[in-house]
């Protein structure tokens, strides 16, 4: 009987300790710390055998010093809408391929929804299909360790303004608490993560496992330039890194961090950098600054992105684009002023 006791409360006890402890939002936050987001436009997602991004990248990427991934994921047109939006297991099976090597190589993971375009157009006649992307991706990824971290929606947009964002965040994060109660959760201000737009961010108080993202561009000019998609399509040749240009970032950074400081709150730089098109001796000095200055305030960044466009591997040439590996993971001794 004393037996059968002890093992019992060994069994109780060994359960307990193998569960994943949580992990706070702040100290998440500095785990997440230099990243890079990955395979969102990556033929991977329709055909494994298509694949730019392959096994071998996850551990180039802890090699080279990069300590996170941000996955983009685009479940929409894989979800049947005559099965309750169930969402096809062939693109589980790529997103825990994804989420699995990254996790062995060492690699911090956040999942972001990257469901903007559709969202910020239509956000009432997408609800359903948002809210039953996180209720399954929830449960999918319920047994995930802390190390795997949701981030609502990228960028919300055009008709999701602040005060209707602030409503669909409330219900989304309602959806994810119910399977991981305690993962910490990204979420991010209205305007495309704009830093002028934090203050309209409505978060629940009592919610200490969030940490709030923000993207950052500034000048659209310059890091623009030359982009089909913008109005700097026909813009090239546009330096940077003038002092009051310089100035502009740190001013920008600053108020981000007053109100950080104000709600509590830990800042993830989810997305930054310069198109391709833009000088290389500016998209460096750029690159870096912007990047330092995220690390002197105490937040973790993610560089946009690993390949596709403002690259930093070359899958041509089958290397890293040093002179931007360089501009965000500096040798020794090296900093931005």
């Amino acid at each position: 009987m004393h037996r059968l006791l002890f093992l019992v409360l060994c069994g109780s006890l060994l359960g307990h300790t193998s569960r994943a402890q949580p992990l706070d939002a702040a100290g998440q936050n500095r785990l997440l710390g230099r990243g890079v987001n990955i395979i969102g436009y990556d033929p991977l997602w329709r055909s494994r055998e298509r694949a730019r991004f392959q096994d071998k990248h996850f551990g180039l990427l802890k090699a080279a010093g990069f300590q996170s991934v941000r996955i983009n994921l685009a479940p929409f047109r894989r979800m049947d809408r005559a099965k309750d939006w169930a969402i096809d297991p062939a693109w589980l099976q790529t997103l825990d391929w994804a989420v699995d090597h990254a996790s062995a190589a060492g690699l911090q993971v956040i999942l972001d929804l990257h469901e903007y375009g559709a969202m910020g157009d239509d956000p009432e006649g997408n609800r359903e299909r948002f809210l039953a992307s996180w209720t399954q991706l929830s449960d999918h990824c319920r047994q995930r360790p802390n190390s795997v971290c949701f981030e609502i929606l990228n960028e919300p947009n055009k008709k999701l303004t602040p005060a209707e964002w602030n409503r669909y965040l409330a219900e989304a994060l309602a959806v994810i608490r119910k399977q991981n109660p305690e993962r910490n959760v990204i979420v991010g201000p209205a305007f495309w993560n704009s830093v002028d737009h934090l203050d309209e961010l409505s978060l629940p108080a009592t919610d200490r496992h969030l940490i709030v993202t923000v993207h950052y561009y500034k000048p659209m000019q310059f890091t623009h330039q030359g982009a089909a998609w913008t109005n700097q399509k026909d813009k090239t040749g546009v330096s940077w890194g003038s002092d009051a240009e310089r100035q502009a970032v740190r001013d920008d950074f600053a108020r981000v961090s007053a109100w950080a400081k104000t709600n509590d709150r830990p800042i993830l730089l989810g997305e930054f950098g310069a198109y391709d098109q833009a000088p290389m001796e500016s998209r460096v000095r750029y690159t870096s600054f912007v990047a330092r200055k995220a690390e002197a305030a105490g937040w973790s960044w993610a560089y946009w992105q690993f390949d596709s466009d403002f690259i930093l591997w070359d899958m041509r040439a089958d290397h890293w684009v040093e002179p931007i590996l360089g501009a965000l993971i500096p040798a020794a001794g090296a900093s931005g002023r």
